[in-house]
């Protein structure tokens, strides 16, 4: 039964690479939505200030597009790096 301790509804022990990739995968969409989101807003805010009709936001969610691209590109190289913590055949950091 779920719930009574004996049988957990979900076992971290058992399925922890799957949670691990999971929160990974969460945390580098929320990135890019994030970068893109906040440069939206900005660029609303650029228009509205400077009287523009869309120009602001066209160029700002372009540049939270390439900004969270890169944000994303710098998160994937760090989990790929030899050595990194969570590199099972990595050497431990120092």
């Amino acid at each position: 039964m779920a719930g009574t301790g004996k049988d957990p509804f979900f076992d971290y022990r058992k399925n922890r690479p799957w949670a691990e990739n999971l929160s990974i995968v969460m945390q580098i969409g929320l990135t890019m939505a994030g970068c893109i989101g906040f440069c939206f807003f900005v660029g609303r805010q650029i228009d509205r200030w400077l009287g523009w009709n869309g120009i602001g936001v066209t160029v700002m969610t372009l540049l939270g597009i390439l900004g969270g691209a890169n944000v994303v590109y710098r998160q994937i190289m760090a989990l790929l790096a030899p050595g990194a913590p969570d590199d099972p055949g990595g050497r431990p950091r120092d």
